[in-house]
């Protein structure tokens, strides 16, 4: 493992094509986790693709609160100056500072935020059973350890302290449960009209709340379209 003791004599890293994510040369763990300090961008791909298809407010709203948890990182950034453990060991950073650890601070952010949707906002839409619950629950804990394995990721690989990575935790939990209450408390309501707005009806912006299981709806309705277009086009034919 890689650690601070280790800093003097720093091993040789590689980097992670395109992204510049370092871990130690043959270290098959660092390896690893370096590709598991990958996942907030995977997880804003997926965003960006999700707004792009679904167009829906609240996906947009999360996405907001994912940018601005990210400007307050780069603030504090700033503010505190901290720098980084063993400085110098890594050739490619976007900043010098180190204080909070802007991966566990996003990470933390994305699963707080998560949690509060999957048991708070689905619970007032959907009065599911028990057995039905059992798949929050198991991505749940997925998600817990994914927060967990990207926090120490930066850790192992020398990209920040342990007080680092916990503030960010810390300062990401917290902005993630003020920006859900926020998004549920004021802007939730005010989507009904967001989504009329011209702007919105020319991009297809659209507002879901009020359905309980998205998948099942637009699965139930595609099919029933799909059905009276095959009906119409059997009429047509004859």
């Amino acid at each position: 493992m890689a650690s601070e003791e280790h800093c003097s004599v720093p091993p040789r890293w590689r980097s992670i094509s395109l992204t510049h994510v370092e871990f130690p040369a043959g270290d098959l763990t660092g390896q690893l986790l370096a590709y598991t300090s990958l996942l907030p961008i995977v997880i804003l791909v997926g965003f960006v693709t999700l707004i792009v298809f679904k167009r829906e407010l609240h996906t947009i709203s999360f996405f907001g609160g994912l940018v601005l948890n990210e400007g307050v990182n780069w603030l504090l950034k700033h503010i505190l100056r901290e720098p980084r453990p063993c400085e110098g060991a890594h050739a490619t950073l976007t900043t010098e500072y180190g204080m909070p650890s802007s991966h566990s601070q996003f990470i933390w952010f994305f699963v707080v935020y998560f949690f509060l949707f999957l048991y708070l906002r689905m619970h007032q839409t959907n009065n599911a059973r028990c057995v039905e619950l059992l798949w929050r629950h198991i991505l749940s804990i997925t998600l817990l350890g994914v927060a967990f394995s990207v926090s120490y990721s930066r850790v192992y690989l020398l990209y920040h302290t342990w007080s680092q990575v916990f503030y960010g935790g810390v300062t990401g939990s917290t902005i993630g449960v003020v920006w859900f209450f926020f998004t549920q408390e004021v802007l939730t309501p005010l989507f009904p009209k967001m989504a009329a707005w011209p702007i919105s009806e020319f991009f297809l912006v659209r507002d879901t709340s009020l359905i309980p299981n998205i998948l099942w709806f637009e699965y139930t309705v595609t099919r029933s379209e799909a059905r009276n277009r095959q009906r119409k086009l059997g009429t047509k034919l004859q």
